[in-house]
């Protein structure tokens, strides 16, 4: 019969014309390991070259016995299967031992090869309706975590820890400003306390009133359950809802945050009013939202020769950004407008007007205008001008009562500004020199000259054939050629007067091919060049000492100008930063969040959606001062420093124990809705609990679960798993090595025939011994990892346990897959008598097992690398960064655990950057087609792979170099944001897709696992890894025999 399928897979060779047909079965036997060619030929034939069917039919999970109990067979053991899918139990053995059950398979493989349009037909069907489910899937709330996440720990609050909140979508503006303010202890305990008599709520009738009382209820369950909840994040979703009525379409589309959040303020203050004097509701003085974010400013000027004041309420003071670095420069901008210069020279009237605070609230709120409208786009556009501001920041330089002294002082920098203006026009005269369009700084020009007049023309030696008169030069060409050498050589020792010299200038009659290679004086004498060289040196010295000191005076008077309020008296009014709202993307679509300073914790913390985590002063920076990328601050939030005890949580507080003092003081009323959220958080925990009971277990790829020997008898005893594991995986490895172990036997011949086996096993481990320390000393190169060749050159490498490398050695040689003959049946016999040996106390065989486990996996992070990497290279980019994103992932866990542990981090992470980016040029592609099945096929690509991968990226300690291709990315989507050729539909999809892609921080992410690779097959893996790293540097596709 196997003459027959060899016969067969000939056919099949000659029809496909021999090398591509080689080319598949060298790929095959790579993929399954298996290495009988007619095997490798039926299953071929059997899949109509197809090499995905093929590996198929080789892989196929199977059990021997009809009654026995299916299993996930591991990745080490067989490809192709999915995780966790029950078996049948009539499954064909397609092990290598029982080639009738692989006949039986083929036979029904070609009469199934019948069937192939109807199964395309049926996939295609199938594809479609996934097109339509991951449609529906880009549209899912990021935050519905319930019952997605198999950890049902992450469901719960951390002691103290502050809680995220729920994006019920395109709501993350709330969070952000919520939690800013919930962080505000007066704030909150205003909130929280808020209440109004009965006979009050009965007597309300304006519409507006009941809104505003019942949002202020909703927001008191919030706050409530924000401090006593169990819950890792609170759901907002009863809140929101009642701003809908405000605005349209708030539940579809991302409002105008300081739109939104005046209104939210003004509902509040409107409440609160309601609390305080419900009779006069124009007197707000009482009012505690008033008092503590509301101030006045006076603003006095000069209008057409008249002067006026008048004082103003504000709450949030709104700065421009645009044209100014730093949060001082704005408020310099804000609080002066106008050209302020006198009518006449007797007059000391002055035009424009200046503004100045009155009163200063204790939440003081900053609203940058981050956002404009351009008129020839006809559509907002956001300013990412990067705008820089401080922790603390003293406000008595804007106070009215500092009007005196800061009036002088700006008039002070006034004249410094005048000043530095004159010194700037100077040092541009010396900067740009010149008269015509194109001009030079001084000193370089003069430099140049001074290289000019100092450059020779290079002395023309004549060849030995050009001193010899050419055939075509006649006698009197030859004549004149020798006087003009004559006359030259004259000239060099009798220098010519200037008078004759202008007569002997060269005339423009001369060929271009005479012209000298560098510009250079034709005739220069050596007293003119010493003149011209002191000119310009002297010159050009005195140049540069101007310059010097113009700069020196600039950078002297802008130190004055950065002194000039860093006077005490004018450091009375520190206010101290506390929370950053920050907005990622552009006018009309993005993502928002808060860095808000936690006082007790002494740190600044990210509230991103349901997230909240610990963050830092200089990742803030990044983040919010603007110009590097997408991300700035749109709202700063500063409290007074002297009333921070009014604002914010006493320091001395104990950390895990403030909320819940305030949890106890709260009416029983809250209390209770506490406790019933609690409650009904265990009800859910304990549901979900018994729905997975009921699931049947899917067994996760890991390094554990790839040490289970799936071949072994089904009876064996369940107690000695454990060992009976690593025997299975040190096996394995064992197996791979069997050709080196087997050629150390060989060379104990003489040993084996003058002193016996005990011998001849003692000499061979020695020497191979040796031999593997030696390899495991060489330094690797890009093109060979010695790691690969070898578990002990691994194990060496890393320091392993000499027990752990002994016994590892050992079972090297007590491997039955060894040649049969008389001296290897013998060595292994003594080989596996003496394991026995070895107890317990011996070898730790937990640690044991841990290094065969790290080996095989750094195994499968190898065969996951080159697999990526031949894909790129065949440029299926989908399924390379799949396995890139694995192969990244495991590495990871090998790396913590030593530098020699896993392969090099930068170049999976390079060729998986390079992938996202390809896939994202394509998503992005289809994306603007406007074809529908290729719009779907471009969102499919963002859900799936980008999305979740850029996730993972960004949640690790990413790369600036990651971080750059993110930017990349994600400013290609956001550069279709109001193209008005872009059609409506596809501005509502990517107002759907921009919030995922820009905030991957709330996702659950499932990234889907590539197929599974076998790590431990025993084919060549070093020559495969050579021929990729090999190809890398070039340029051709990798082509491994």
């Amino acid at each position: 019969m196997t003459a027959e399928l060899q016969a067969e897979a000939a056919e099949g060779a000659a029809e496909s014309q021999g090398t591509n047909c080689q080319m598949l079965l060298n790929r095959l036997g790579e993929i399954t390991g298996i290495q009988d060619p007619s095997f490798l030929h039926a299953a071929l034939k059997a899949a109509n070259g197809d090499l995905t069917d093929a590996v198929n039919f080789l892989t196929e999970e199977c059990v021997k016995e009809p009654g026995q109990e299916a299993v996930a067979v591991e990745p080490s053991d067989c490809e192709g299967s999915a995780v966790g899918k029950e078996q049948p139990t009539n499954v064909i053995d397609l092990t290598p031992d029982n080639k009738d059950d692989l006949q039986a398979v083929i036979a029904v493989s070609f009469l199934e090869s019948l069937e192939v349009q109807a199964v395309e037909r049926d996939a295609n069907r199938a594809h479609k309706a996934n097109a339509a489910e991951n449609k529906n899937r880009s549209k899912r709330k990021r935050c519905e975590v319930w019952g997605e996440n198999p950890k049902q720990n992450d469901w719960r609050r951390v002691d103290d820890w502050p809680v995220g909140m729920k994006n019920i979508g395109n709501t993350c503006w709330f969070s952000a400003v919520i939690q800013s303010l919930f962080q505000l202890p007066e704030f909150r305990r205003l909130v929280l306390s808020y209440s109004l008599p009965q006979s009050m709520l009965e007597n309300c009738r304006s519409r507006s009133e009941k809104r505003n009382i019942a949002f202020m209820q909703e927001l008191q369950c919030l706050f409530a359950l924000m401090l006593g909840t169990h819950r890792k994040f609170v759901d907002p979703t009863a809140s929101l809802e009642l701003l809908k009525g405000a605005f349209k379409s708030a539940d579809e589309q991302q409002q105008d945050v300081s739109e939104v959040t005046h209104k939210l303020l003004d509902w509040l203050e409107d409440a609160f009013q309601l609390s305080v004097n419900g009779n006069s509701p124009r007197d707000k003085s009482e009012n505690p939202m008033v008092q503590l974010f509301y101030g006045t400013f006076l603003t006095e000027g000069v209008h057409e020769g008249k002067t006026f004041s008048k004082i103003e309420t504000f709450g949030q003071y709104p700065l421009q950004v645009n044209g100014y670095r730093n949060l001082n420069e704005c408020l310099e901008g804000a609080m002066v407008e106008g050209e302020i210069e006198p009518l006449s020279s007797d007059q000391s009237v002055k035009y424009g007007q200046e503004r100045w605070f009155t009163k200063l609230p204790p939440v003081l709120t900053f609203e940058l205008s981050r956002f404009e409208f351009n008129q020839s786009l006809g559509q907002p556009e956001k300013i990412h001008n990067k705008l820089e501001f401080p922790q603390i920041i003293y406000m008595d330089r804007y106070l009215y009562s500092s009007k005196e002294i800061i009036q002088k002082k700006r008039e002070e920098t006034r004249k410094l500004r005048k000043q530095i203006a004159i010194l700037q026009q100077k040092l541009e005269r010396y900067m740009k020199y010149g008269s015509g369009p194109s001009r030079f700084p001084l000193p370089d020009m003069l430099q140049y000259v001074l290289e000019f007049a100092s450059t020779k023309l290079p002395l023309v030696v004549p060849s030995a054939q050009d001193s010899q008169m050419t055939p075509a030069q006649s006698p009197a060409e030859s004549c004149e050629s020798t006087e003009n050498t004559e006359g030259a050589a004259s000239t060099l020792i009798n220098p010519p007067s200037q008078q004759e010299l202008m007569s002997k200038l060269p005339q423009p009659s001369r060929l271009p091919a005479e012209m000298p290679e560098c510009p250079a004086p034709r005739v220069v004498t050596e007293e003119e060049m010493s003149l011209v060289r002191t000119c310009l040196q002297r010159w050009r010295s005195e140049i540069e000492q101007d310059i010097q000191d113009l700069k020196d005076c600039i950078t002297r008077i802008n130190q004055s100008i950065g002194q000039m309020y860093g006077d005490p008296v004018l450091r009375q009014v520190p206010y101290r930063l506390h929370a950053v709202l920050v907005h990622e993307g552009q006018a009309n679509a993005g993502h928002y969040w808060a860095y808000i300073y936690d006082q007790p914790r002494k740190s600044w913390l990210k509230y991103n959606d349901i997230s909240v985590t610990e963050s830092s002063w200089e990742e803030l920076e990044r983040d919010s001062y603007g110009g590097l990328r997408n991300a700035s601050a749109y709202c700063l939030m500063y409290i007074n420093d002297k009333l921070s005890h009014f604002v914010a949580d006493d320091a001395d507080d104990a950390e895990t124990g403030q909320f819940q003092k305030e949890v106890e003081l709260l009416p029983p009323e809250l209390q209770n809705y506490i406790q019933e959220d609690n409650w009904r958080l265990e009800q859910e925990v304990e549901e979900w609990e018994q729905e997975q009971s009921c699931k049947i277990p899917q067994i996760e790829p890991s390094a554990t679960s790839e040490s289970q020997d799936f071949t072994s008898e089904s009876g064996q005893d369940q107690s000695s798993g454990c060992e009976h594991s690593i025997r299975s995986l040190s096996s394995e490895h064992a197996r791979i090595a069997k050709d080196q172990t087997a050629q150390a036997i060989a060379n104990t011949a003489d040993a084996y025939e003058k002193n016996g086996v005990e011998a001849a096993l003692c000499e061979a481990f020695h020497e191979e011994y040796s031999r593997l320390y030696l390899l495991a000393k060489e330094t690797p190169t890009p093109h060979n990892d010695p790691r690969l060749q070898h578990v002990l050159i691994y194990f060496l490498r890393n320091n392993a346990p000499k027990q752990v490398v002994e016994r590892t050695l050992l079972e090297q040689f007590a491997d039955r897959n060894l040649s049969y003959d008389e001296r290897s049946i013998s060595i292994m016999q003594v080989a596996r008598a003496k394991l026995k040996e070895i107890g317990p106390d011996d070898v730790n065989m937990e640690e044991y097992k841990k290094w065969h486990e790290d080996y095989s996996l750094f195994r499968k992070v190898s065969v996951y690398l080159l697999t990526g990497l031949e894909l790129y290279q065949n440029r299926k980019y989908q399924e390379a960064l799949t396995y890139l994103v694995y192969a990244y992932q495991s590495n990871t866990t090998l790396l913590m655990k030593g530098p020699n542990r896993g392969v090099d981090e930068s170049l999976i992470a390079l060729y998986r950057r390079k992938c996202l980016l390809k896939l994202n040029d394509m998503a992005a592609a289809l994306f603007v087609s406007s074809a529908e099945a290729d719009v779907l096929e471009g969102i499919n690509i963002l859900n799936e792979l980008i999305i979740p991968c850029m996730h993972l990226i960004i949640n690790n300690d990413i790369s600036k170099d990651d971080l750059d291709a993110i930017e990349v990315m994600r400013n290609r989507w956001c550069s279709y944001l109001g193209q008005e050729d872009m059609d409506a539909n596809l501005q509502t999809k990517l107002g759907e897709l921009l919030p995922r892609l820009l905030d991957c921080s709330a996702e659950v992410i499932i990234l889907k696992e590539p197929p599974k690779i076998r790590p431990n097959s025993p084919y060549d893996l070093c020559s495969r890894f050579a021929a990729v790293m090999e190809s890398i540097h070039g340029a051709a596709p990798v082509t491994v025999k």
